[in-house]
């Protein structure tokens, strides 16, 4: 199955090397490019895409207006593609925001190719890319920066049984499901579903904003 994607920067070299390079997969298709969020959010809404590359900093609407826009739309609008942010800086308040918005994850810039491939890919099936070297530094980073409202959210960790507890913890450190299974010592298709129910009880869309919620909530502390 081919994945449909769009990229959306206001640097017309980065949009040309990344459309380039991924045309060039047998299994992905450029279906349009945009160069600032407004433009973005219209041909998205126009060709659907599967996944939207999204620049953090743009003139006219940045990246953090157009991924609340696409992931949140208006009454009428039923598509919503994933979101996978682009940023020149590994910590970046704007990219933070995007990920409490629903996008699906962050990749620099300068990323190898074969990494920017690799990104698209695990988004499109509906995963989060969070390499724990850097989207975990960065999350960490801005909840040791902000002063946390937990009541709400550590409220809300009640609805998970102990095991989905233990599996939220593993999953905001940062471990994949197979290395869940090992540590939990337990099949990686209980893992699976695991995960799909806190999702569900929690109302996150994917793993990033579960990492998010673990941290905000106080389940998770910065630098553990």
């Amino acid at each position: 199955m081919t994945t449909r994607v769009i990229i959306v920067d206001d640097q017309a070299m980065v949009r040309a090397g990344f459309a380039a390079l991924l045309a060039a997969q047998g299994d992905i298709d450029v279906v349009g490019e945009a160069s600032d969020g407004a433009q973005g959010v219209e041909l998205s809404r126009r060709t659907r895409p599967d996944v939207v590359l999204m620049d953090v900093r743009m003139p006219v609407m940045d990246g953090l207006e157009a991924t609340r826009r696409l992931l949140s739309p208006p009454a009428g609008v039923t598509h919503r593609p994933r979101v996978l942010m682009l940023t020149t800086f590994d910590v970046d308040d704007y990219v933070y925001e995007a990920l409490r918005a629903g996008a699906s994850g962050f990749l620099l810039k300068d990323a190898q190719p074969g990494d920017l491939v690799a990104a698209v890919r695990i988004v499109a099936r509906g995963d989060a890319l969070l390499a724990p070297s850097v989207t975990r530094r960065l999350i960490a980073e801005f909840a040791r920066q902000r002063p946390l409202t937990r009541g709400k959210s550590a409220q809300r960790l009640k609805e998970l049984t102990e095991r989905e507890t233990e599996v939220l913890t593993l999953v905001a450190r940062g471990q994949s499901n197979q290395e869940i299974a090992q540590t939990l010592i337990l099949a990686e298709q209980t893992v699976k579903t695991h995960v799909s129910r806190i999702l569900t009880k929690l109302d996150l869309r994917d793993r990033a904003q579960a990492v998010i919620f673990a941290y905000e909530s106080g389940l998770v502390t910065p630098g553990e």
